[in-house]
C-alpha cells in the first residue's frame, strides 16, 4: 500500500515512516520542518520505498500518485512551540486538516487524524473516556491547540457522514521516546535535559497533577491498528498507568542522577490537574495496549538523549 504522512519529520511521524516501511509499504511524507527535523529521517534518505516532500500542508498539497491511506499527523503539539506559532497551530488542525481530508476523498483512502488527550481539557471526568466532552477552556493561553484538535476531529466526521470517507481518530496521550526534540518543552524532554546537563528539575506548581506516559512503539502500533479498523468515533491510546509529576521525576533522578535537586515553579494557566486514559475501547476493538514498561522506554530514552547533550542536532 501507499502511504501519504503529514509531519513525516516529527517525533510520531517518523516513527510512523518507520513501522509502514517495516511492513513493506511505500511511504511518502510531508513536512515543512517547523518543528520536525530532517535527522528524524535521516536513516530513510536511500530507502526505496519511502519520498520527503518539503511542504506546508495548510497550502494545497500536490502529490503525485495515489494513496491507499492518509495519516494527518502534522501539529505543534507542545506547549512551547504552539505558544509560539498560535495561528499555525490553528490552521494546521484546521486547513491543514481539510487538505489532507481532501487528498483522502480524491484516493478513496483511509484517513487516520492524530487528534489529543488535550480535547478533554482540565477533565472532572477520570479516568478519561471517548464519551466524555470535556472541559475545555476555549480563550485560554492552550486553546490554539486544543480546539485545533477539537475542529479536525469535527471536520474528520463531517467528511466520513458526508462522503463516507473511512476516517479514524486517535486521542494521543502523554508519549515519549527517541526523536523528541531537546527544546520540545513537554515533561518527559525537560526532565531529561535539565537532568542530563546536571541542572534542578523543574516542576510547576506542588507536583501533584498527574500525567500517564506511552512509549513511542506501543503507541504507533495502536495507530496503525486504529488506520485499518473500522471504528470511526475517537479512540484513546495511552498508558492507563498513572503517576503524579513528581514522583516521574523522581523516576527520572533514580534513572540518571540522584543527587540532582528539583526546583518548584508557578503552575501554568489551564494545566491539567489529572491525564489518565480509559483504553478499554483500544483493548476491545484493536485488541491493543501497552507493553513496554516505564523502566524499559525510559532507558532507551535515556541512551538517544545522552547523544543529544553529547552531540546537539540542528534542529531543522
Amino acid at each position: 500500500m501507499r502511504f501519504l504522512i503529514s509531519g513525516a519529520a516529527g517525533f510520531i511521524g517518523s516513527h510512523l515512516c518507520d513501522y509502514l516501511l517495516s511492513d513493506g509499504h511505500t511511504v511518502v511524507g510531508i513536512d515543512n520542518f517547523i518543528t520536525g527535523s530532517r535527522t528524524n529521517l535521516a536513516h530513510l534518505e536511500a530507502h526505496p520505498r519511502f519520498q520527503l516532500l518539503e511542504g506546508d500542508v495548510t497550502q494545497p498539497v500536490r502529490v503525485d500518485g495515489s494513496f491507499d491511506g492518509v495519516l494527518h499527523v502534522a501539529s505543534l503539539a507542545s506547549p512551547r512551540h504552539y505558544y509560539a506559532h498560535p495561528i499555525e497551530t490553528l490552521e494546521v488542525g484546521s486547513t491543514g486538516t481539510r487538505n489532507m481530508l481532501e487528498i483522502a476523498r480524491k484516493n478513496n483512502a483511509l484517513f487516520l487524524l492524530t487528534s489529543t488527550s488535550e480535547c478533554y481539557g482540565d477533565p472532572e471526568v477520570h479516568p478519561q473516556v471517548e464519551t466524555y466532552w470535556g472541559n475545555v477552556n476555549p480563550v485560554g493561553p492552550r486553546s490554539c491547540y486544543d480546539e485545533s484538535k477539537r475542529y479536525a476531529e469535527a471536520i474528520t466526521m463531517a467528511y466520513h457522514r458526508k462522503y463516507g470517507l473511512r476516517t479514524t481518530i486517535a486521542r494521543i496521550f502523554n508519549t515519549y521516546g527517541p526523536r523528541m526534540a531537546l527544546n520540545d518543552g513537554r515533561v518527559v524532554p525537560a526532565f531529561l535535559d535539565q537532568a542530563l546537563r546536571g541542572e534542578p528539575l523543574t516542576v510547576y506548581g506542588d507536583g501533584s497533577q498527574t500525567r500517564s506516559f506511552c512509549y513511542v512503539r506501543d503507541l504507533v502500533e495502536g495507530l496503525v491498528k486504529l488506520l485499518f479498523s473500522d471504528e470511526r468515533y475517537p479512540v484513546n491510546l495511552g498508558n492507563p498507568n498513572e503517576m503524579t509529576i513528581l514522583e516521574f521525576a523522581e523516576y527520572v533522578r533514580r534513572a540518571v542522577n540522584p543527587n540532582i535537586p528539583i526546583r518548584f515553579e508557578p503552575l501554568p494557566q489551564d494545566d491539567p490537574r489529572r491525564r489518565r486514559p480509559d483504553i478499554t475501547k483500544a483493548k476491545r476493538l484493536l485488541n491493543w495496549e501497552p507493553k513496554v514498561s516505564l523502566r524499559e522506554g525510559l532507558e532507551e530514552t535515556v541512551r538517544y538523549f545522552r547523544e543529544l547533550v553529547r552531540s546537539p542536532i540542528p534542529s531543522r
